[in-house]
């Protein structure tokens, strides 16, 4: 019997189109991140850089790249967050059959932009009983500390849970710790059809 249902947020809620910030550096001719780069935009996520760190990091690397067009390039990720999916964990928030919580790899400079171009943010961050981003709790999937993190948080028996991701590492992580998941697949699935695609689990 699922109690608690855990949501990540690119993807399931916000559309994504993850190759668009490389896209976007190669117009600055930048073509490949270095590996430093790489483990820096994960410690960035995990709140272990602030934003102005972050950027620099990424100027002192590739000086060319202007602090806006940077900004721009990183958020070119984050396309649009349909309405309907809120009104979908509206009702299911005022229904309150099981416990909601956010969980996502989100970093500042990513959330700052929502906030700014999602005018029901604050009605959907309200929808949940826990929200937690990455860059605020120092932890990031698919790691098991952060899973573990929100089962002590809240007392949660994993055979209880249900954790919908569309990242296959993160979702088999949560797996590894015996929580329910649904790895959703964004260009043929919806968050909203839940109680179909999982109906087994309700």
């Amino acid at each position: 019997m699922i109690k608690t249902i855990i949501f990540d947020f690119g993807d399931v809620f916000i559309n994504l189109d993850k190759p668009a910030t490389m896209r976007e550096m190669n117009k600055y001719k930048i073509k490949a991140l270095s590996e430093n780069l790489l483990d820096i935009n994960q410690q960035y996520e995990k709140g272990l850089f602030s934003s102005a760190e972050f950027v620099k990091s990424y100027q002192t690397e590739h000086s060319q790249l202007q602090k806006q067009h940077f900004i721009n390039s990183w958020n070119a990720i984050l396309v649009d967050f349909p309405e309907y999916r809120y009104q979908f964990l509206k009702k299911l928030a005022e229904e309150k059959n099981y416990q909601l919580i956010l969980l996502s790899n989100t970093n500042e400079i990513h959330i700052d932009w929502v906030k700014e171009n999602v005018s029901f943010f604050e009605d959907f961050k309200a929808c949940f009983d826990a929200f937690y981003l990455s860059h605020e709790i120092n932890f990031r999937k698919p790691d098991a500390e952060i899973y573990e993190f929100v089962l002590k948080e809240h007392g949660l028996k994993p055979e209880e849970c249900l954790f919908i991701d569309d990242t296959k590492e993160n979702t088999e992580a949560a797996k590894d710790l015996g929580i329910h998941t649904w790895n959703i697949e964004p260009t043929r699935e919806d968050v909203i059809d839940l109680f179909t695609a999982k109906k087994e689990l309700f």
